[in-house]
């Protein structure tokens, strides 16, 4: 599984129309509205680098109130639920 992390400026008062257009890409499993230098942030989960570059480069420029992205690609995941298995499992 591939995983990317998608920061996004967008126009004015259409940040909530674009979340839930990107919603409806498959591949973007969750989008968050955020403050700071972006305005959203959209979690991609695909199986494929080539799918990423479907949802990045071909599906999200279609929604024209995206101005600008910066994507990220996640190396490796760490998360609290991870860990917590390991631990039930005996691997240290």
């Amino acid at each position: 599984m591939v995983s990317a992390i998608v920061l996004m400026n967008v126009q004015r008062g259409e940040v909530n129309e674009t979340a839930q257009r990107l919603l409806e890409i498959e591949g973007v499993s969750e989008v968050y509205s955020v403050t700071g230098e972006y305005d959203l942030v959209a979690i991609v989960r695909v199986p494929r680098y080539e799918d990423l570059a479907t949802v990045v480069t071909g599906r999200m420029p279609q929604i024209t109130a995206i101005l600008k992205t910066h994507t990220l690609t996640a190396f490796q995941c760490y998360s609290k639920a991870d860990l917590q298995q390991a631990w039930d499992l005996g691997i240290e």
